[in-house]
Parts: C-alpha cells; sequence; structure tokens
C-alpha cells in the first residue's frame, strides 16, 4: 500500500485530488490530509470519504514541525503531494506576511520532515520516496497579448505580487533541496483551476454565486485579463501522473489549452447559467449581462497568462481533456448539485472578506 501525505487536502484542489486518488486506487492506498482549517480549508469538502479506514485527516499548521514531523513518524509516507498554500492574489496584497509564513516557511519545514524521514545515513534518499510540490504559472510573470507566446519550464521567473513571489520562493527551496541533497522532487507550474468545491472567492465561483443572488458580477479593469482554464479533475490526473512517472528533479508546466479572457469568462458563465436555469426558476430573470460592473484593477495585475504543456505531454502523455464550456457545464451543475455546501461557507468570515475586498457588491444579503 503506498501512503500519500496531501497537505491542504481540504482545500479545493487537494480535496478534489483526493477523491480522484481514492477513486482511481480504492483501497491500495492510503491518504492522510494535512490541513490547517483556514477559511478556505473544509471538511464538508471529504464528508463523504471521511470514514473510509484509509484515510486520515489530521489538524495541524505546515508551518509546525513537532505535528509534521509526527506525522512522518506515524506514518511510512512514500508521496508528499504539497498543495497547502494561501493562494488568493487580493488577500496576499493585503496580508503579504502570511504569504511569506504559509508558502516560504510552511514548505521549508515540509522539506526538511520529509528529508529527516527519508535520508539514510550515507546521504541517499530511500527507494520509492518523491515529494511533488504543486505551484502556479503566475511565478513567471505576465506575458505579452501575443498568441504564440507561451511560459515554459524555462522561462525566467518574474513575480509581481505578493502571492506568486512567495510562490516563487518554494519553488526556488523546493529545487534546491534536490540540487543541495539529491532530494527526490517534482514541481508542476499550473494554470488556473477551476470545478467543484473552489472557495467563492475565485473568479468563477464567485461569478456563479453572485449572478444567481441577483448581486453585481465585479470585474477587474476592463475586463481583458487572460487565464489559462484548467478543469481540476485534468489536474489531479496530471499530478498524479508525476509522482509516479516524472523524473526526479524535473518541473512540469500543467496546462489547460483554454486561454479566456476574464470578461469572456464571465459572459459564458451568465450564458450557462441561463441554458440550465428552467423558465420558472426566478433566479433566471436576474441573471444578465446588465450584472457586469467593471471596477478599479488590481495592484500588479498581470495582463496574460498560458501554458505550454509540451513537456509533460512529451515525456508522460499528458493532454488535458475539458474544454471550458464543457468543463464551465459540468461546475455549474455541481454547484446547482450542492446549493447547501455554498450557502456553508458564504457566510461569517468569508462574508465579512468580501465586503472588505469588494464593497457593498454582496455575495449573499
Amino acid at each position: 500500500m503506498k501512503t500519500y501525505l496531501v497537505t491542504g487536502g481540504a482545500g479545493f484542489i487537494g480535496s478534489n485530488f483526493i477523491h480522484y486518488m481514492l477513486g482511481k486506487y480504492g483501497d491500495s492506498i492510503e491518504i492522510i490530509n494535512v490541513d490547517k482549517l483556514t477559511y478556505a480549508g473544509n471538511l464538508e469538502n471529504l464528508k463523504d470519504v471521511e470514514n473510509l479506514p484509509n484515510y486520515h485527516f489530521v489538524k495541524a499548521d505546515i508551518c509546525d514541525k513537532d505535528a509534521i514531523r509526527a506525522v512522518f513518524h506515524d506514518y511510512d509516507v512514500d508521496r508528499v503531494i504539497h498543495f497547502a498554500a494561501e493562494s488568493h492574489v487580493d488577500r496576499s496584497i493585503r496580508e503579504p506576511e502570511l504569504f511569506v509564513k504559509t508558502n516560504v516557511l510552511g514548505t521549508a519545514n515540509m522539506l526538511n520532515c520529509a528529508k529527516e524521514a527519508w535520508e539514510l545515513p550515507d546521504g541517499s534518499f530511500r527507494e520509492g520516496k518523491k515529494f511533488c510540490h504543486v505551484s502556479t504559472d503566475e511565478v513567471y510573470g505576465s506575458l505579452p497579448e501575443d498568441p504564440d507566446a507561451y511560459f515554459y519550464e524555462t522561462t525566467p521567473y518574474q513575480p509581481h505580487s505578493p502571492y506568486s513571489a512567495s510562490k516563487a520562493s518554494s519553488d526556488m527551496l523546493v529545487k534546491a533541496y534536490h540540487d543541495t541533497y539529491g532530494f527526490p522532487m517534482n514541481i508542476t507550474n499550473c494554470s488556473n483551476n477551476y470545478g467543484p468545491y473552489q472557495f467563492p472567492e475565485k473568479l468563477i465561483p464567485l461569478m456563479i454565486n453572485n449572478a444567481l443572488a441577483g448581486r453585481k458580477l465585479p470585474v477587474y479593469g476592463d475586463g481583458r485579463n487572460v487565464r489559462d482554464w484548467l478543469y481540476v479533475e485534468d489536474h489531479c490526473k496530471a499530478i498524479d501522473l508525476v509522482s509516479e512517472k516524472g523524473i526526479s528533479g524535473e518541473t512540469y508546466n500543467v496546462g489547460g489549452h483554454n486561454e479566456k479572457q476574464n470578461i469572456e469568462i464571465v459572459k459564458t458563465i451568465i450564458e450557462v447559467l441561463r441554458e440550465e436555469l428552467s423558465d420558472d426558476d426566478p433566479r433566471k430573470a436576474n441573471v444578465s449581462e446588465d450584472l457586469i460592473e467593471y471596477v478599479e484593477d488590481r495592484k500588479g495585475h498581470d495582463r496574460r497568462y498560458a501554458i505550454a504543456p509540451d513537456k509533460i505531454h512529451k515525456e508522460l502523455g499528458w493532454l488535458p481533456e475539458t474544454m471550458f464550456r464543457e468543463g464551465i457545464r459540468m461546475t455549474i451543475k455541481w454547484y446547482f448539485d450542492h446549493m447547501d455546501w455554498m450557502e456553508h461557507i458564504t457566510s461569517g468570515n468569508y462574508q465579512q472578506y468580501y465586503e472588505k475586498m469588494y464593497g457593498d457588491r454582496k455575495v449573499i444579503g
């Protein structure tokens, strides 16, 4: 039985990864989910697996050396899948120190604890161990509005926000541990994810939730910033593949081949919502482009991201499977089926945060 330590497993991508892995491998694997349960970590994301004998939850901060050491002591960990991170750019602009602590110091602690558990007396590492660090395309900075320009694994880092700078720093640490100690690792840099269980501070669930409530849809600047969108299950498949077949020390870019302007995303969500809502649903009358409201642009807002997944396709055979409109429709249907989940998380601390970030353009009444 292979044992996976998944950090941030109660968050958006982490919980999707756990669902995917348990669905694919069943009881032939063991998963330990380590999560601090900040505002974006939600154990409701994993209610359907919480009683499985091969799934274990540990409430811990990745910066807590004793807690993380204890996990490695209690379980013979084969893979670390390191999702845990502060990830919202707007929040990083307001609270940059928090991002440095979690994303840089937390990653350093994870590396040190894994190295301590896996290293042999001669300085080599136990066979079959690997640390997979999940990062972002934002470390590369911004691309020109040239359809032939892409981020590659060789693209120099040029982060522009406290969030992306903290992720770039953590990437560098992981690489340094490989170069210095021969530490077994891979890094994945992914494009924007979307899909089930995404916390509604992010663009797509925010727009779905606001539109259904008849609230304004805040769009930064002119709305023409371009992002490459990746359906979360496609990303989970890529991480699984990299953890098993990726060459130690290598970085793999994971892109969706779904480049869209932000305003295009918002308009697509409106169109698909109107298609999916029945004519007798009172919410349908509220869902229109009249809800779109352009707001002051974000500080340091990168213009365009686009990832070339050539390397992961050539070396490991991965390509994204879900085109954007199909993925948006699946995502909207999931939210329709899980409105209780949305209602539970769009309250309390999140409501206060939303008002602070976006003023009176509320998610809920």
